[in-house]
């Protein structure tokens, strides 16, 4: 199938939750392009804490769909991108970090801060407080892969429907991992999802403080 490529903005525009897809399967090279686009996203302390898991066989689709409420998109899809985030990751890869980024150019004296400034800010989370963190940093990655997927000419359906200790045992994940949301990509098949509407700016935007309108 042809897939037309669209601009960023038009990507934006049009881009809808698609409802169910044709399965035909994605170019490698079309994939890790998505997927690098979300490797680029930024993160908290650049700590890239985000872990992917790329489920495409039709076995496994069919084990993450029932995990997953029974969704039927799941297994249709070409492609799902489980998102996770990894709560020990900042242990892990803190040295890694500081040594990329001093290939980069950072500054030792800001990579002296960091190594003593990461440990204490993540060590004093709660579980909660670190899974809040982790759907932020992820879902910076995962908004980056999906709208890769669109300019690509792919169609795409970000999901939150799943259970959490059902996706964790399909995928064999380790415990520090926490599933943030699953991203189908494919080519639709029947019609596209209706357009919901947005808010207008004066509905959801302010200038300055609450209340003002942005000028």
């Amino acid at each position: 199938m042809t897939t037309i490529k669209k601009t960023l903005s038009q990507a934006i525009q049009e881009r809808r939750a698609t409802p169910s897809f044709d399965g035909a399967p994605i170019p490698s090279e079309d994939l890790k392009q998505i997927i690098d686009a979300g490797l680029h996203a930024p993160s908290g302390y650049n700590m890239q804490p985000w872990r992917f898991v790329v489920v495409q066989s039709a076995e496994q689709k069919k084990r993450l769909r029932a995990a997953s409420y029974n969704q039927g998109k799941v297994e249709e899809a070409s492609a799902v991108i489980v998102a996770c985030g990894d709560a020990d990751g900042w242990r892990k890869d803190l040295d890694l970090m500081l040594e990329l980024g001093r290939k980069g150019g950072m500054p030792e004296s800001y990579a002296a801060q960091a190594e003593s400034s990461v440990p204490m800010y993540m060590s004093s989370f709660s579980s909660g407080q670190m899974q809040g963190w982790l759907n932020k940093q992820v879902m910076l990655a995962f908004t980056h892969m999906l709208l890769m997927a669109e300019v690509l000419g792919y169609d795409t359906a970000p999901m939150e429907g799943f259970e959490q200790d059902k996706v964790h045992e399909v995928l064999r994940l380790p415990l520090s991992y926490w599933v943030v949301a699953l991203l189908a990509i494919g080519h639709a098949k029947g019609p596209d999802k209706f357009y919901g509407g947005r808010f207008d700016m004066a509905h959801t935007v302010f200038g300055e403080e609450f209340g003002k309108p942005l000028k």
